[in-house]
């Protein structure tokens, strides 16, 4: 049940403990694909997981600004600091919890999130009144993960399936010449760049001519799967500070 587009009386009636929060990020990804790509798919993964599932889950509205500092050389990237960022998301988990949604699965959509939504999500799940872990939607794909990259052809698949007025098809190319192999610039196993500029001169890791709305479905098809498995074990959890 999507929080926003119902009204308070009907939520009052929903019976579960499940809920999720998808959480993005607004910054650059290419010439071809918006800055909201990362809140777009968490959105749609979230939406899909919610709708397959067999109880009813509350999907709250997206967090649409994460730790995105890397980006902050291209026009439009917003971001906060860290602390920021977990301060918020625990207080959304506290407000879901408050109304008995204490069980919370984090959907995520950018890679620059991760380490702080699983240091956030401990902290809540031993400290407060609510169980919560992360999910980050390209990470549970089977081997397509290991085609992920900013902008490239996972991100832009996914995109191509669920919003294609949103990806810019005749950039593509420039996209793929302008962009990287890999990200950083790596040298004795330590990553050296801190900005993407450094490694990118368009933003884009990976080529996303080889993405494609079909692969985009199947995308969906196994996050969607992935999420609803991860609904069916949590769901049990136990709830309460573990101090």
């Amino acid at each position: 049940m999507d929080l926003q587009t119902e009204t308070w009386t009907d939520m009052a009636d929903v019976e579960t403990d499940l809920a999720l929060l998808p959480v993005g990020s607004t910054e650059q990804h290419g010439p071809h694909a918006p800055l909201g790509t990362d809140t777009l798919d968490a959105e749609t993964v979230a939406e899909s997981g919610a709708e397959r599932y067999e109880d009813p889950v509350v999907v709250a509205p997206a967090v649409p600004v994460g730790v995105a500092e890397e980006h902050r050389a291209f026009t439009g990237t917003l971001w906060t600091a860290e602390s920021t960022f977990r301060s918020y998301v625990r207080d959304i988990v506290g407000s879901l919890a408050s109304h008995g949604w204490d069980h919370v699965v984090l959907v995520n959509g950018h890679g620059g999130n991760i380490d702080a939504l699983r240091e956030v999500s401990g902290r809540i799940t031993r400290h407060d009144d609510a169980f919560a872990v992360p999910f980050t939607w390209f990470n549970a794909v089977g081997d397509h993960s290991a085609d992920m990259g900013h902008g490239g052809p996972l991100e832009t698949s996914l995109l191509q399936h669920t919003n294609p007025e949103t990806v810019h098809e005749d950039r593509l190319d420039e996209a793929a010449d302008g962009g990287s192999d890999g990200w950083g610039e790596w040298q004795s196993g330590v990553n050296l760049a801190f900005d993407s500029d450094e490694f990118t001169e368009n933003g884009v890791v990976g080529d996303p001519r080889e993405g494609s709305a079909e692969r985009g479905e199947t995308l969906l098809e196994l996050a969607t799967e992935s999420l609803v498995d991860l609904l069916d074990e949590i769901a049990d959890r136990p709830v309460g500070p573990r101090d």
